[in-house]
């Protein structure tokens, strides 16, 4: 684990170097980071914890709304609550007990067109807990913005992004079938149809 000090009082800037890194180029942040943002880790997910859980809270219990008045400070919330909820209760019901959360803030900044003051690869995590969904529209307009970040990045970045808008269309396509995400009911007390218990069977049916 890392011996970086434990965060009682960071600032919303301590959230995202945590989670980008420093440096300020797009596709290099993805290549460093994308095994840890997108693979189960034990220890990663023990450091978020170690490091991020009394500020998550302090999110969850609006002592941090001062943030949502920055776009950055709003994204730094959103990863709080709807991505560092994944790694510190992975497999637990408490990951997903405050998307709600996450996406009302979501929601408020795009009518806010906050998420036109990011780079690139924050607002992939800006858009997530749209993507996290389980209503159709919600995922509708989440592919509709990926789509549209995929084709406003530079060339040299566009295979990345692609593949985003992919997985957005993959879980659009869970939701569209099933009205839900599977692989979500079983840690969610939800009795599986036939239907889904053969869909969980394949490769690729979680996230």
């Amino acid at each position: 684990m890392s011996s970086l000090p434990l965060i009682a009082d960071a600032g919303y800037c301590d959230v995202l170097d945590f989670w980008f890194g420093a440096s300020p180029d797009d596709a290099q942040v993805i290549a460093q980071n994308s095994s840890r943002w997108w693979q189960a880790n034990a220890r990663f997910d023990a450091e978020i914890t170690a490091r991020f859980a009394a500020l998550r809270e302090e999110a969850i219990d609006g002592e941090l709304d001062d943030w949502l008045e920055t776009p950055r400070g709003r994204l730094a919330l959103i990863i709080l609550v709807d991505q560092f909820s994944r790694n510190m209760l992975r497999h637990k019901a408490g990951a997903f007990a405050h998307d709600a959360l996450a996406r009302h803030w979501c929601e408020d900044g795009l009518k806010a067109n906050a998420d036109d003051a990011l780079r690139p690869v924050e607002r992939v995590f800006f858009y997530l807990p749209l993507e996290h969904s389980e209503a159709l529209q919600d995922q509708d307009l989440c592919v509709t913005l990926f789509r549209l970040l995929r084709d406003e990045v530079p060339e040299a970045q566009r295979d990345a992004f692609a593949n985003f808008l992919r997985y957005a269309e993959r879980h659009r396509a869970i939701v569209a079938r099933f009205g839900r995400f599977p692989h979500r009911n079983a840690i969610l007390g939800r009795e599986s149809s036939v239907e889904e218990l053969r869909f969980l069977e394949q490769p690729g049916s979680s996230f």
